[in-house]
């Protein structure tokens, strides 16, 4: 499953989309629309981005348990060379404190991570600002050609933006389209 990310230049045009899409056989579900305008999406019953898709909630809790895991084993390391709690510390207490610790950094970078914008959708934080629709449609490989398809007949006016190949991997590069002036094609390559 592909995520394509379309850019709409108003809510009606959104609306549209939307509306196409269950034409075409997508579930309400794989629609998910990023834009300041919150009331204007709930009014039309579209779905709008959730946490995930607009933090870097899962993306900074991995890191941050990462570094608590790495700080959990340096100071399990140090606890056992010089033993300030004697040669008898049973060995689940080392277990202990790297289960803390992680879970402490997973804590501590979710809440930075909560608080940031979503690195995928930080690329298009000028187009947001300027009133556009960000749509992410999460596409299945046999769908996504008739998706495409539908959107250059139907809605010329939406253009196709960038392609994220692994949306569920936090870490992965999102292939960001370039300026459809100075690209003639409609479409990214598979």
């Amino acid at each position: 499953m592909k995520c394509l990310y379309y850019l709409a230049p108003n809510l009606d045009s959104t609306q549209g989309v939307a509306d196409d899409l269950r034409d075409v056989g997508v579930e309400e579900w794989y629609l998910h629309v990023i834009s300041h305008d919150e009331a204007g999406l709930k009014r039309k019953r579209i779905h709008s981005g959730n946490l995930l898709e607009t933090t870097d909630l899962v993306r900074d809790g991995i890191i941050g348990a990462n570094l608590g895991f790495i700080g959990a084993v340096l100071a399990a390391g140090l606890v056992m060379l010089f033993e300030p709690f004697g040669p008898d510390t049973p060995k689940a207490a080392y277990f202990f404190v790297i289960l803390v610790f992680t879970l402490f950094g997973a804590w501590v970078g979710g809440l930075t991570g909560i608080d940031s914008e979503n690195r995928k959708v930080r690329r298009f934080h000028d187009e947001l600002a300027d009133g556009q629709y960000l749509a992410l449609i999460y596409a299945y490989k046999e769908k996504e050609k008739a998706i495409r398809a539908m959107m250059d007949a139907r809605h010329p006016e939406a253009r196709l933006a960038a392609v994220d190949r692994h949306f569920l991997n936090p870490f992965s590069r999102l292939r960001r389209r370039r300026n459809p002036e100075t690209t003639p094609d409609r479409h990214l390559p598979a």
